[in-house]
Formats: structure tokens, C-alpha cells, sequence
């Protein structure tokens, strides 16, 4: 029987909220089984990069990653989030240890190609691009490894890559090793049919559904690359996917009943 590996992804809205962070990670932290962290970066790049007055260009709602951004989300996603998060971690007994894709070669990316738009320093993965070997290593070490939205591609760039697929391909990566539960905590009690509505909750969504609810337009476009990443994972052999409320976490490890499932 393979062991239980639970792969959580955070984002912004609760990276923004000090308290909100701390609650969480003080869950996180009583996760008894294997885990691993994702997070993405809040509004600290953007706010930084306001203060020193370069420009931020979406499309989209995908970040255009030029030199100067780059060195900026570098910064703050590899070093300021993620050092944070590992240090707040510790104090909380947990053994965190933080990486960027860059570290230990974890994660190769290679610079997104688009017939119409340079994105830049962006970088896109697949289930390949992980070192599964070296993340298995470091969790049987009880490690708990923290990942930056940050990649690279072993030809001394860096990139910017999307937190959500970094969360779905470490899953698929690593499922054939352990029994992978994939959670994206957010700030929503789920998928919901009405995003006005809390208690519209979506309880399971499979691939079929997922189409219809895109084409009749009743998903918020926020929850659409989360959605597309949950079904790649759970396409890809990953066993369970959810996405729940960030402050639901241990009520769904104790209890399976929080948010939205993935289904086939």
C-alpha cells in the first residue's frame, strides 16, 4: 500500500492576510502524514513593483514577465513568501525547507511559446519536469518542502511559472510513488454555481460538467486554471483532487467533506 502524500496549494488572498496565514499554517503544520506546500504570491510583486515604477502588463489575466518583473517576482515569491512561510513553519515544529524550481534542479521549465504574445520570462511544465526522485528523498528525510512559483530551465534562467500547475504536475510526478491527495485551498467555500452565493457549492465536478459549466459561462474566469489543473491531475493518476476553503483544511483531512471534488 503506498503511503499518503498530501500536496497543498495556497494563494494570494490568504498570503495578503497575516492571521489568515497563521491559522493555516498552524494546520497545516498537524498534517501527520507526508505533505508538501505550493504557494503563489499575493500582491506583494505588483505592490513592489508600483513603488519602483515598472509597469505590470496583464493579458488575459496572465502576468507578461519581463526582466525587471522577473527579478522582482524572484524575489518576493522564492525569497520573501517563501522564507516567510518556512520560518513560520518552524516555529510551529514543522521541518519545512523552502526551494524555487531552480534548487537541486527540482523543476526544468522551458519559456512559454505563443504565436501572438511574448510572455516573457514565463515558463511552462509538464509531469516531466519534476525531480521526483530528489522530492522523494527529501520527504522521507521528514522534510517538508515548500515551492515558489519560480522554475527554471538549466540554462541559468529563471522563470515565472503558474503556482496551480506547479501543485498538479509535483501530483502527477510523484503518484507513482504515493497515494496523492491534491488540495487547492482558496478563498471559497468551493466551485460555486453562483459565485455570489456561498452555499451554491458544486459538490463533484468531472471533466463533462466542467465543459458544459465553461460554455454556458457560469464559472468565475478566476477558478478556470484551477479547474483546468484539478482535471490534468486527476486525468493524470493523481488519486483524489479538491478545492476547498483555506480555512477548512483540517475539517477535510479529518472529515472528506469540504468543497469540491474532482472527478473522472
Amino acid at each position: 500500500m503506498k503511503e499518503k502524500l498530501y500536496i497543498i496549494k495556497i494563494g494570494g488572498a490568504l498570503i495578503d492576510d497575516e492571521e489568515l496565514l497563521n491559522e493555516f499554517l498552524e494546520q497545516f503544520s498537524e498534517i501527520k502524514e507526508k505533505k508538501i506546500l505550493v504557494h503563489g504570491g499575493g500582491k506583494l510583486a505588483t505592490i513592489l513593483a508600483d513603488k519602483l515604477g515598472i509597469e505590470q502588463k496583464m493579458i488575459n489575466g496572465r502576468r507578461i514577465t519581463d526582466k525587471e518583473t522577473l527579478d522582482i517576482v524572484a524575489m518576493v515569491y522564492a525569497g520573501g513568501i517563501n522564507k516567510n512561510i518556512v520560518a513560520k513553519l518552524q516555529h510551529k515544529k514543522c521541518k519545512a525547507i523552502g526551494f524555487s524550481g531552480a534548487d537541486a534542479n527540482l523543476i526544468k521549465a522551458t519559456k512559454r511559446e505563443h504565436a501572438e504574445i511574448d510572455f516573457g520570462f514565463v515558463g511552462d511544465i509538464t509531469e516531466k519536469s519534476v525531480n521526483k526522485k530528489l522530492i522523494s528523498k527529501l520527504i522521507k528525510l521528514k522534510l517538508v518542502p515548500v515551492f515558489s512559483a519560480i522554475t527554471h530551465d538549466k540554462k541559468g534562467n529563471l522563470f515565472n511559472t503558474n503556482a496551480d500547475t506547479i501543485a498538479s504536475v509535483i501530483a502527477q510526478a510523484l503518484s507513482s510513488k504515493y497515494d496523492v491527495e491534491l488540495l487547492y485551498c482558496f478563498d471559497k467555500e468551493g466551485v460555486l454555481e453562483d459565485v455570489e452565493n456561498p452555499k451554491s457549492v458544486i459538490k463533484n465536478i468531472s471533466g463533462e460538467e466542467f465543459s458544459t459549466l465553461k460554455n454556458e459561462g457560469k464559472l468565475h474566469k478566476g477558478i478556470l486554471p484551477k479547474l483546468e489543473n484539478a482535471l490534468g491531475a486527476i486525468k493524470n493518476n493523481v488519486n483524489k483532487v479538491f478545492l476547498i476553503k483555506e480555512t477548512e483544511l483540517k475539517n477535510h483531512i479529518e472529515n472528506h467533506h469540504a468543497g469540491t471534488e474532482i472527478c473522472l
